[in-house]
Order: C-alpha cells, then sequence, then structure tokens
C-alpha cells in the first residue's frame, strides 16, 4: 500500500540524504526519473492522483529501494496547495505532470488553465516550503517550433507562436498553448521567490517505460508499425530522444551549479523515410510504408540544438535503433504490441499488413490507446 510506503520512508531515512519531488511521478518520464533517482540515493516525493489506485502505482512501488526512498503523496494540479505537503521538506523539484487529454471538450478550462495553475501553485508551494532551490520543468518541444512558417534550426531562444496555434488549433494545440503560459509564468514566478528555475525542452520521447499502458508519445513514435497515419505528420521531420538520456539530462541539470534557463534535450533528428528505412530493416516482421502522401521523400531534416546542454558536460547515450528497440521490445513484454503485422502468401511473400484491432491483441489491453483508438493517457501524466 501506498501508506506503508510512505511510514517506512519516514522511519528509516537518514536526514543527510537529500530529498526531492518530483510530480506526475506514475507517467512516462516521471516513473522512469523517480527509477532513477532513487538509485542515486535521492528520497523521492512522488505525487500521483490517487495513491490508493494500485494499479498506477504499482511499477512505483516494485522499484528497487522503493520501501526506503519512495513516499507516495497525493496531489492535482487543479487543486490549490495540493503539492503543499509533497513538497514540504524538499531541496529540489522536479516538475513533470500535465494534463495530456487533446479530446477535450473544454480545453480552456480542462487543460491550459489547470497547467498554468498548477505551475505557479507548485512555485508557490515550493516558496513556502523555504526549503526548496532549484525546480526543474519538463516542458515540449511545442514551446519551440509551432508556427506558420517552420524554420530548419531551433535553439533554446525559439518560442512557438501563440496566435498561430489558436488560430489553426491543430490536433494538440491545447498541450502547446498550456506549455508555452505555464513556462513563461513559471521563469517569472521563480525569480520572484527566489528560487532557480530550469525548463528541459524534450522532442519525441522513446525508449524502455514502466508504465503499465501505451505512452502517448510511443503512440506517435510506433505510428509507423501501428499504421496511426494521423500521426505521420508529428515524425515526417522529427526530433527524438531516448528516455533514459532525457531523465538523466534533468538529473545531470539539477545537480549542476550552473544550469540555469532553458536547455532543449534532442540526440537525434530524422525525417519520417529514414526513420521507416530504419524499422523496416531491423523488424521485418512488421509491415513499414515505403511511401507516405504527400510527404515528400526530400524534404530536410529539421534540427533542435542541444549545444548548450552539452556544453554543459552532458552527453547522449543512445541511438536513434536504440529507442526504437526499447520502446518495441517493451510494447512486447507488456502485451501492447503484436509481435508481426505481416501476412504472408502460400510462397512466403509479405502480402499486407495485418490491421491493428483490439483482436490482434492478447487479452487485457482493452486500456491500450492503440487498441482503443484515442491518443489519451489512461493516468493523464506524461
Amino acid at each position: 500500500m501506498a501508506s506503508e510506503a510512505h511510514a517506512a520512508v519516514h522511519t528509516s531515512s537518514p536526514p543527510a540524504t537529500p530529498t526531492v519531488c518530483v510530480t506526475g511521478a506514475a507517467g512516462f518520464i516521471g516513473s522512469w526519473l523517480v527509477m532513477r533517482l532513487i538509485e542515486r540515493g535521492y528520497n523521492v516525493h512522488a505525487t500521483v492522483r490517487d495513491p490508493e489506485n494500485n494499479k498506477k502505482v504499482k511499477h512505483l512501488l516494485e522499484l528497487p529501494k522503493a520501501d526506503t526512498n519512495l513516499t507516495l503523496w497525493k496531489a492535482d494540479l487543479s487543486v490549490e496547495g495540493s503539492f503543499d505537503e509533497a513538497i514540504q521538506g524538499c531541496q529540489g523539484v522536479f516538475h513533470v505532470a500535465t494534463p495530456m487529454d487533446f479530446e477535450s471538450k473544454d480545453p480552456e478550462n480542462e487543460v491550459i488553465k489547470p497547467t498554468v495553475r498548477g505551475m505557479l501553485s507548485i512555485i508557490e508551494s515550493c516558496a513556502k516550503a523555504n526549503t526548496v532551490k532549484r525546480l526543474v520543468f519538463t516542458s515540449s518541444a511545442g514551446t519551440l517550433d509551432v508556427q506558420e512558417h517552420q524554420k530548419l534550426f531551433y535553439d533554446e531562444t525559439s518560442w512557438s507562436d501563440l496566435d498561430f496555434i489558436y488560430a489553426k488549433k491543430m490536433t494538440g494545440w491545447m498541450y502547446f498553448v498550456s506549455k508555452i503560459l505555464a513556462e513563461k509564468a513559471a521563469m517569472e514566478a521563480a525569480k520572484q521567490n527566489n528560487i532557480d528555475f530550469i525548463s528541459i525542452i524534450p522532442p519525441l520521447v522513446v525508449g524502455p517505460f514502466l508504465t503499465p499502458t501505451f505512452p502517448p508519445s510511443l503512440i506517435t513514435a510506433l505510428s509507423l508499425i501501428t499504421g496511426n497515419e494521423t500521426h505521420y505528420c508529428i515524425i515526417k521531420q522529427g526530433q527524438y530522444v531516448h528516455l533514459d538520456d532525457l531523465c538523466e539530462a534533468h538529473i545531470f541539470l539539477y545537480e549542476h551549479p550552473k544550469a540555469e534557463g532553458r536547455f532543449i534535450c534532442a540526440s537525434h533528428h530524422a525525417i519520417i523515410y529514414d526513420v521507416a528505412k530504419m524499422v523496416r530493416e531491423k523488424w521485418p516482421e512488421y509491415y513499414i510504408p515505403t511511401e507516405f502522401k504527400g510527404i515528400d521523400k526530400d524534404l530536410p531534416v529539421v534540427y533542435f540544438s542541444s549545444k548548450k546542454l552539452m556544453d554543459m558536460g552532458f552527453q547522449f547515450k543512445y541511438t536513434l535503433e536504440d529507442m526504437y528497440k526499447g520502446a518495441i521490445e517493451t510494447c512486447r513484454q507488456k502485451q501492447l504490441l503484436p509481435f508481426s503485422t505481416q501476412s504472408t502468401t502460400a510462397n512466403g511473400r509479405d502480402k499486407e499488413a495485418i490491421p491493428l484491432s483490439a483482436e490482434n491483441y492478447a487479452s487485457g489491453k482493452e486500456n491500450s490507446p492503440v487498441a482503443n483508438g484515442t491518443g489519451k493517457s489512461t493516468n493523464g501524466e506524461i
């Protein structure tokens, strides 16, 4: 039970051990970050929306040293002061949680306002605690490059065009707006409260994972396998980072005394045809298209510069193949992805792709976004 883990930490953790809070700890990024922090000896206050929901927190409680270095705290971005207790006594905060409902009927009140208010509420909680020295915010590439006329190079000085986003209201527009407004509001509020503020800007995050359900970013990354054509436009000129590299960058910047401001964390850049070729060659058991309607083969690569991060001394460890290998293997282990989508004729030649429907999965995956056809994260956290 979450309460038992909570009690164990308070009775057995030495006072000298550094303590940090991770919001959205049950999610794709948050849970991996919690694991890496615990491995380093940190005490982690992990906030989740429902600590008593064993299905959604089991992967946290089963982490090595969770009984001594992890406590679960109930907190909700939409509830003022909800993070006060979890942040009390912490030296640092990693704010990962964010609403992820792209199908909201009321995005202003269900996604945008909770994200911004939640960000400011967390800074207020940090100020009340009077122990927090640094806040690390997981931002989004959506704060960088959503513009009418896309450039081929982006760095930390780049910002997406809010007017264009509001005018177009493309898929995920409310997420982009919420991240932009939250990051800008946090910069000012953190300065007013003398808290070091760092924002990390990841592109598409790919790799192995701990969560029981299909992570939202992998719906996009693995769309080449699942045949989810609506996501092809996102990866036609894609930027990528391995989940482990991203979490290591969070910790690296948190621990670096001179780190401040925005940091892009992108290790690889590729157009959709190059990614499709790699996946097709490495996993021939999957049917991967060779043509993508409306997408030119001679598209230029769009770069997100991680120079600022690497100049601080950070080194990326993983290749693009590593990212997909980790993601595919984990999805298979969790029965979220079939082992093949190829159908063969009598002479052994590939005939056609097997459509990914509920019938193609073993039992127990009715909550997978791929299986149920939605783009939602079932736990609402990245």
